[in-house]
């Protein structure tokens, strides 16, 4: 397989090309997610592997060099096809003076997988997106077929907000929307997880929403805001990609009915299956100690089954500057950026 990079004419159309491969496309994939991490200093590089479109985002680390991270890539199926383009496309990184690519290929986890990965001599790290666990819905079916399909739980829910007159609707991504919404997730993300500068919040709601590709959503009981949340829409498939509530919920079911006004929207816009986006692994779905763990009771609400994938893998290409790169060079550049910005590198 020959690695190159797509012509200007491929990258007019990335989109499409994305989406015609193997794995049906990704949504981190996508050429408005490229365009979005500029905002991190990332430079997007759109490489073709004869049927394999590949975004990958390269930084220039100083005193390093230039690394790769393929978001949810290569868009293969199996191990066997990433065996086929790991020669070409390490051969086409170290002509480019790269010292890694960091790859998320979305392939089920399991012993046999992972074995197979280190006989390549893949490097297994730690997951850059969020949904290297996750829990999936079908929503190939009618509205009537997927509600029967939800767990009890969740249909309750749902029903019993509805019934509490909570309402929920898709709102645009206006300025003052943005804030909300921004306002609800750094009040939800509190002593549990990191986000980032609105500004780059701001900027992702408003550039899916600009493309028809994202939405969001508010919930409402009284007329006042009590949940927000950002969903997309890439070829066949939804993600949630943001969600967030006030803390004192004063209505039951909220972010549920919420949540299924999402699919009714990822439905109508061509989804057939839809991603929750992250959750805790599925031995540790149960675990009220898990960090994620109310997280993860929510969105099993709609579906018990989690799916965990191989999360992230670095392709080693320079081995004495990746040594460096691996044992310390990372942490440090991690942390600085981290006390500077207040956010993630990646």
């Amino acid at each position: 397989m020959t690695i190159r990079f797509a012509t200007p004419d491929e990258t007019d159309q990335w989109n499409q090309l994305i989406l015609a491969n193997p794995d049906k496309g990704n949504v981190f994939q996508g050429v408005e997610f490229a365009e979005q991490k500029k905002l991190g200093g990332w430079i997007p590089r759109y490489l073709i592997g004869d049927s394999i479109a590949i975004t990958a985002l390269e930084k220039t680390i100083p005193g390093i060099g230039r690394l790769w991270y393929l978001p949810k890539a290569p868009g293969v199926v199996s191990v066997h096809q990433l065996d086929d383009l790991l020669a070409d496309l390490t051969a086409f990184a170290k002509q480019h003076g790269v010292f890694a690519v960091k790859i998320e290929p979305e392939l089920l986890d399991s012993n046999e997988t992972r074995a197979d990965l280190m006989k390549l001599r893949l490097i297994k790290v730690t997951p850059i997106q969020p949904n290297f666990s996750t829990v999936k819905l079908d929503i190939s079916t009618d509205l009537d077929s997927i509600m029967a399909s939800l767990n009890q739980k969740g249909r309750h829910a749902i029903k019993r907000a509805e019934r509490d007159g909570v309402t929920a609707r898709l709102v645009e991504s206006s300025d003052e929307n943005c804030e909300l919404m921004y306002k609800l997730l750094a009040d939800t993300a509190k002593g549990s997880f990191r986000i980032r500068r609105y500004a780059y919040y701001k900027s992702f709601w408003q550039r899916y929403s600009a493309v028809g590709r994202g939405q969001l959503f508010f919930a409402y009981v009284d007329n006042q805001v009590v949940a927000g949340a950002y969903a997309v829409v890439f070829g066949g498939k939804s993600t949630y990609k943001d969600g967030a509530s006030i803390r004192e919920r004063t209505v039951y079911g909220a972010s549920h009915l919420l949540q299924w006004r999402v699919i009714e929207w990822a439905k109508a816009n061509g989804s057939v299956i839809h991603d929750f986006c992250g959750s805790p692994p599925a031995n540790e779905i149960k675990n009220p100690d898990h960090p994620h763990y109310g997280i993860g009771r929510f969105k099993t609400s709609f579906n018990k089954e989690v799916t965990d994938y191989i999360g992230a893998w670095d392709i080693i290409i320079n081995p004495v500057v990746y040594k460096i790169w691996s044992k310390i060079g990372e942490r440090i550049v991690v942390r600085l950026h981290s006390k500077r910005h207040h956010e993630n590198w990646y």
